[in-house]
């Protein structure tokens, strides 16, 4: 697949609801996901950390209200989607999160 086509079936996926489909399908075993130090997760390292990781921020989920995925914008090898999530999180009330995502095609 190019880069436009890994884009694209990411956000599709993603769209559908299959998350954790798009991430067995298309993330690398050495997928290295990073967030800022006041996020409710921590970075991790390798595809089994980074499902474990989603797996957390979910648990903290009490109700999802919406959410949307931008359409990709490529660049050579790269290529960025927007995510928003508008969820009540345990304890912590109804928040909308606004995710970007630079991701590297394969080769």
């Amino acid at each position: 697949m190019n880069t436009q086509q890994v884009a694209d079936r990411l956000v599709a996926l993603c769209r559908q609801g299959e998350i954790q489909k798009a991430m067995e399908e298309l993330y690398a075993d050495g997928i290295v996901s990073i967030e800022p130090d006041h996020a409710p997760t921590k970075s991790a390292t390798g595809k089994k950390a980074v499902f474990e990781k989603g797996k957390q921020f979910a648990s903290m989920i009490e109700a999802r209200h919406g959410g949307s995925f931008s359409d990709p914008i490529v660049g050579g090898r790269y290529f960025s989607v927007a995510m928003m999530l508008d969820a009540t999180f345990k304890g912590q009330g109804r928040m909308k999160f606004v995710f970007m995502r630079l991701k590297t095609a394969r080769s």
